[in-house]
């Protein structure tokens, strides 16, 4: 398996009630399988936290919000156990979401694929700049966007995963996700999005926790069969990326990319 699999960390900053999730990958804050353990982890200690009253998940860098799944461990997956085990990557990741007890702000600075739109999508608030496109390429590659699928439907609605899920090879603009919810909010600069991201922060980390944790289950409500649910969406992706197409599309999506160089 390749190094790169291993870089890139998680890290948490709690002050004054809030906690900010970062995480960061060189390849574009693409998530290995290794990230995705540290950030279901993490988000799972912030929801348990007593201080904590709400929780800021962003990536770092100044571009890419996050670009999915890991080339690199993708290419790596030889048979249908380590395939869906790394898809169960994602799941952990928006199960921990979903059950966490604290409301949590998405902040999206530039462009998201795939399991990114996911991350966004499992989010309760989520403000974003101009540059915060969206795609769900995995249908490019030979899968589906199988378990970030109810994810994203639930804030895009149906006919918004359609498009998305469809149409694998072609970005969405930020305000193309705003007017279907997946954003409450666009801005010019990162700068205006944390701006709002802070006063958001502060005004909940204000509000009554017991209100706030009742109001996200009242939310969440009709997805307590996620667990079972996002496991079976693993196991889908698990068994399509053994095929020969998403290994060929795949490796000739980083020749590309190479090339480019």
């Amino acid at each position: 398996m390749s190094d790169k699999t291993q870089l890139g960390s998680v890290n948490t900053d709690v002050r004054d009630g809030i906690a900010t999730i970062t995480f960061q990958h060189p390849a574009h804050n693409s998530l290995p399988g290794k990230l995705l353990a540290e950030l279901a982890q993490s988000i799972r200690l912030a929801g348990q936290d007593e201080v904590v009253q709400v929780i800021v998940l962003k990536s770092g860098g100044d571009r890419t919000f996050c670009a999915g799944a890991s080339f690199d461990e993708l290419i790596s997956i030889k048979d249908f156990e380590t395939g869906k085990a790394f898809f169960m990557g994602f799941a952990r990741v928006i199960n921990a979401m979903r059950t966490c007890p604290k409301f949590i702000i998405g902040r999206v600075q530039g462009k998201t694929v795939g399991g990114g739109v996911g991350v966004a999508a499992a989010t309760d608030y989520c403000l974003a700049t101009k540059y915060a496109s969206v795609k769900l390429s995995e249908l490019a590659i030979g899968i589906g966007p199988f378990v970030v699928g109810p994810a994203v439907e639930r804030k895009l609605g149906s006919s918004g995963m359609q498009q998305l899920a469809i149409n694998a090879t072609e970005w969405q603009s930020a305000d193309w996700a705003r007017q279907r919810g997946l954003y409450a909010d666009v801005y010019e600069t990162a700068e205006e999005m944390d701006r709002a991201v802070e006063e958001l922060a502060q005004k909940l980390a204000a509000s009554n926790p017991e209100a706030m944790r009742q109001l996200k289950e009242i939310f969440w409500s009709g997805t307590e069969d996620w667990d079972t649910l996002l496991e079976e969406r693993a196991a889908a992706s698990g068994r399509l990326v053994l095929s020969d197409f998403t290994v060929n599309a795949i490796e000739a999506f980083k020749a590309k990319a190479k090339a480019k160089k």
